[in-house]
C-alpha cells in the first residue's frame, strides 16, 4: 500500500474520471471534471454506499472493499450501464479500475473510469476518437500499474516528481539524484549507451513512447533487470510533460533467460566432434550471461593431485570484443584455483583490476587475449559428465563490466551441465576415433633410412568421421639395394576400407620385393591386380607405385612409377616450378579390369629436388575440380622447398583447415653429393652426363609398357577422373 499521499489535484484536467475515496467506509473525497460529466455531482465526504445508489452500484462497493482489503488493484472491462445525469433515457457505459492509494485521510481508493459510450453506439465516432483513446488507454494502463510498479513525471524543465516512491528502495539512490541524467548513473555500463539512445528517439520522434528494458544496479551492488515505459502528453503539438513507470522484473527474466538457455543447451546434438559440442555449449552462454567462454579439455578426467593438464578446444565472445586467438589446441597446466575448481566440483570467482588477470589459471595467449579486452572478473566452471569432471570452462566480462553475481554464476553451471547428453555422445565419438587412428598407424610403418636421400610422411586422419579409413603410405628397400615408395587409397572409411588396404599394401610389398631387378613397377601393380581379383578383393583403390635407384656420383637418382588412377605426383626442383609426374593416358585404378595394361615412366631426380607422393585428402575441395587443389599444392611446395623434408611434409599438411578426408604422404629428396653447382652423374643410360641445378628441372620422362594377358575377370568399372599435365609445369 503506498504511504505517499497521493495529490489529487494532478488529475483535474485528465479527460479520464478520476475519484477517490478514503477510510473503510470509502467516502469520497475528491472527483475531477470528467467523473462529475460522466456521473453527475455526487456529494463529498459521504460513504460510497450512499453516493452510488443506483442498482447494481453494490458490486462497485464491493470491489472498493476487496482492493482496499487486499492491496491489489483491480479492473472491470465488462460496460456497465447507468442512466445519464439528466435523467433522459439515454443510458451511458464505462468500463472503470480501481487502485490503492494514499489520502491525507489514510488507506484509499482510487477509481478511474473511462466512457465507452462512444464505442457501442458508433463505431464511425470511435475510429474519430481512435487517437485520443489510445492516449487515454496509455494514461490509463499507467494508472492501472500504480500500486504495484514505480510512477514518475518529467516535466519539460527536465525535473521530476515520484507519483508512487521506489526508486529508492530499489537502486539506495535517492529520487532527485535521478533527475535529469542521473539516472544513467546506476546503468548497467553495456546497456547505458542503448538506454540513453532509446529515450533520445523517443523523445525525437514525438508521440512515439518510450519502452525498453534493461538492468540497473540495486542496493547490494547487484544488477537486476527492469522495465521502464514511457508515454509524451502532449499539448500544443508539443510535450508537455513525460508519465513513466519502472517495475522490477528480474525473476520474470531470469526465468524466461533459463528456461531458453536450458532449451538451447540440451539441443547441442549434431556435433560429430567434442570439440564443435564444446564451441556450441559455449554459445550458448554469449552474449545473455557472460561476455566470453572458452572450454578446455582436461586430458585426464577427474584428474587429482600433481599437475592437472587441459587443452583448449573451443572460445565463443560476442561481438565488439578483440578477435579472440586461434584455436591450436593450446596445452597448459592449471593453476591453484583452476585445481580447485575442478577438484570442488564448483565455480570459482577471481576478481581483478581492468585488464590485471592473474597468470595461472589460463594459458597465457587467453590471459593476453583478456588483458585487451580489459576483462574485469574470470569464472572457472567445471563441466562433469558422468560422475567425472571432464573440462573446464572459463567466462569472462570485459569492458569493465561487473562481476557475475550469484545467479548468474548458478546459471552459468546449470546450463553446462543441461548438456550432459550431447557431450557424452560427443566424447565416446572422440574416443572412438581416437582408437581408429592407433589402429590406422599401426598399419603403416616408419619409412626407412638410406644413404643418400631424406625420407618423410605423414598421416592425417579426416576430422568428419571416427571410422578407419582406406589411405596409406609404404616405403622398403629392396634386395637389389633401390628403394620401394607407395602412395594408395582404398574407398571407403570403415573396417572394410581398413582391412582391404592392409591386405593390399602386404600383398604389395610381397611381390615387390620378390620380383627379380628387370621387375618393374607396372608389372608389379599388374600382379597386384590380379592377386586382388582372385582372391576376391574386388574394392575399388588407387594407388602410384615406384622404385628409385641412385644414378651418379652427385647425388642423383632415377625414380621408375606407375600410377593406377592416383592424382599424380608433384616432383618440386630447386628452382623453378613444380611439375606433376602425370601421363597423357592414365591407367585404370586397381579392381577394374586386371587385363589391361599398365604403363612405367621414368624420371630423374635431381640432388635438392622433393618428390611427393599424396591422396586426394590433401587436395581435394567439395563442389571444386581437383586440378584446383592441386594447382595449390603446387604453390605451397614451392614457396615451402628449402624446408628440411619432415618440416616440409608438416607444412603441406597443416594448411588444410577442414580435414574432412584422411591425408597419407610420403617425400623423397636426394642429398647433394657435393657442394659444387654443376656435377657430372649417370643418365637414364648409364653413360656420364653433365648437368647443373638449372638442367635438373628439365626432365626427359620414358615409359614402357607392361604385357598383360588376358584373363575373365569382373566388370569393368570407370576409371576414376584424374588430372593429367594440364597444370604448370
Amino acid at each position: 500500500m503506498p504511504d505517499t499521499p497521493l495529490t489529487p489535484e494532478v488529475f483535474d484536467r485528465a479527460v479520464v474520471a478520476i475519484a477517490l475515496t478514503a477510510g473503510r467506509e470509502h467516502r469520497l473525497v475528491y472527483t475531477n471534471d470528467a467523473f462529475r460529466e460522466l456521473f453527475g455531482d455526487r456529494p463529498l465526504g459521504i460513504p460510497a454506499r450512499e453516493v452510488f445508489p443506483e442498482p447494481g452500484a453494490e458490486r462497485f462497493v464491493a470491489t472498493l472493499d476487496a482492493v482496499l482489503t487486499y492491496g491489489i488493484a483491480r479492473q472491470v472491462t465488462a460496460p456497465r450501464t447507468l442512466t445519464c445525469p439528466e435523467g433522459g433515457t439515454v443510458h451511458r457505459h464505462f468500463v472503470y479500475s480501481c487502485s490503492p492509494a494514499g489520502t491525507a485521510g489514510g488507506p484509499g481508493i482510487l477509481v478511474a473510469a473511462i466512457d465507452t459510450t462512444a464505442e457501442l453506439h458508433s463505431a464511425l465516432e470511435a475510429e474519430r476518437l481512435s487517437v485520443e483513446r489510445l492516449q487515454t488507454l496509455r494514461r490509463y494502463e499507467a494508472l492501472m500499474s500504480a500500486a504495484s510498479q514505480m510512477v514518475w513525471l518529467v516535466h519539460t524543465d527536465g525535473t521530476a516528481d515520484e507519483l508512487v516512491p521506489g526508486w529508492q528502495a530499489l537502486t539506495g539512490q535517492p529520487f532527485p539524484e535521478a533527475a535529469g541524467t542521473g539516472w544513467l548513473d546506476v546503468i548497467h555500463p553495456q546497456d547505458r549507451d542503448e538506454v540513453a539512445a532509446r529515450w533520445a528517439d523517443a523523445a525525437r520522434d514525438l508521440p512515439t513512447p518510450f519502452e525498453h528494458v534493461f538492468r540497473i544496479r540495486g542496493r547490494d551492488g547487484g544488477y537486476r533487470h527492469v522495465r521502464a515505459r514511457a508515454v509524451p502528453i502532449l499539448r500544443d503539438g508539443g510535450p508537455a510533460e513525460w508519465i513513466g513507470t519502472t517495475s522490477d522484473i528480474e525473476d520474470q527474466w531470469r526465468n524466461r533467460l533459463r528456461e531458453r538457455l536450458l532449451a538451447r543447451a540440451g539441443a547441442v546434438t549434431e556435433a560429430e566432434r567434442a570439440d564443435d559440442a564444446f564451441a556450441a555449449l559455449a554459445a550458448t552462454l554469449v552474449p545473455d550471461l557472460t561476455d566470453v567462454c572458452a572450454v578446455y579439455l582436461l586430458r585426464e578426467p577427474d584428474a587429482a593431485g600433481g599437475d592437472v593438464v587441459a587443452t583448449r578446444v573451443a572460445a565463443v565472445a560476442r561481438p565488439g570484443l578483440p578477435p579472440l586467438p586461434p584455436i591450436n589446441r593450446q596445452t597448459f597446466t592449471l593453476g591453484e584455483r583452476a585445481r580447485k575448481a575442478v577438484s570442488d566440483r564448483t565455480p570459482v570467482v577471481i576478481e581483478f583490476g581492468h585488464g590485471s588477470v592473474p597468470g595461472g589459471s589460463l594459458p597465457e595467449i587467453s590471459v593476453r587475449w583478456l588483458i585487451r579486452a580489459r576483462a574485469t572478473s574470470l569464472t572457472l566452471l567445471p563441466i562433469v559428465v558422468d560422475g567425472a569432471v571432464v573440462a573446464l570452462a572459463a567466462t569472462a566480462d570485459c569492458e569493465g563490466a561487473p562481476p557475475p553475481g550469484p545467479a548468474d554464476i548458478d546459471l552459468q553451471h546449470e546450463v553446462l551441465q543441461r548438456a550432459q547428453a550431447p557431450l557424452r555422445q560427443a566424447l565416446a565419438l572422440q574416443r572412438a576415433r581416437h582408437t581408429a587412428v592407433v589402429l590406422q598407424r599401426a598399419m603403416l610403418t616408419t619409412p626407412p633410412r638410406i644413404g643418400g636421400a631424406d625420407l618423410a610422411a605423414r598421416y592425417r586422419p579426416g576430422s568428419r568421421n571416427a571410422e578407419v579409413g582406406g589411405d596409406w603410405y609404404d616405403a622398403f628397400t629392396l634386395p637389389d639395394g633401390s628403394l620401394a615408395m607407395t602412395i594408395g587409397d582404398v574407398a571407403g572409411h570403415d573396417l572394410a576400407a581398413a582391412t582391404t588396404m592392409g591386405q593390399l599394401r602386404a600383398m604389395l610389398r610381397s611381390i615387390a620385393y620378390t620380383r627379380p631387378h628387370g621387375h618393374t613397377p607396372a608389372d608389379t601393380l599388374r600382379e597386384l591386380d590380379t592377386a586382388a581379383e582372385g582372391l576376391g578383393l574386388g574394392t575399388f583403390a588407387t594407388a602410384v607405385h615406384a622404385r628409385l635407384t641412385r644414378h651418379g656420383a652427385d647425388g642423383a637418382w632415377e625414380v621408375e612409377w606407375s600410377n593406377a588412377g592416383h592424382p599424380p605426383p608433384v616432383l618440386v626442383p630447386v628452382t623453378g616450378p613444380p611439375r606433376l609426374l602425370a601421363a597423357e593416358d592414365a591407367d585404370v585404378p586397381l579392381c577394374v579390369d586386371p587385363r589391361r595394361p599398365r604403363v612405367t615412366h621414368r624420371d630423374p631426380i635431381g640432388p635438392g629436388e622433393t618428390l611427393l607422393f599424396y591422396t586426394d585428402g590433401l587436395v581435394e575441395v567439395p563442389g571444386e575440380h581437383l586440378n584446383e587443389g592441386i594447382a595449390r599444392l603446387c604453390e605451397a611446395a614451392a614457396e615451402a622447398r628449402h624446408r628440411p623434408l619432415a618440416e616440409l611434409c608438416e607444412h603441406l599438411t597443416g594448411r588444410v583447415a577442414d580435414v574432412r578426408d584422411d591425408i597419407a604422404m610420403i617425400a623423397f629428396r636426394p642429398t647433394p653429393a657435393t657442394r659444387s653447382t654443376s656435377t657430372t652423374r649417370s643418365g637414364p643410360t648409364g653413360r656420364a652426363t653433365p648437368t647443373s641445378h638449372a638442367t635438373t628441372t628439365s626432365h626427359a620422362t620414358t615409359t614402357t609398357r607392361s604385357a598383360t594377358t588376358t584373363r575373365p575377370g569382373p566388370a569393368t568399372r570407370p576409371a576414376q577422373a584424374r588430372p593429367t599435365g594440364d597444370l604448370p609445369r
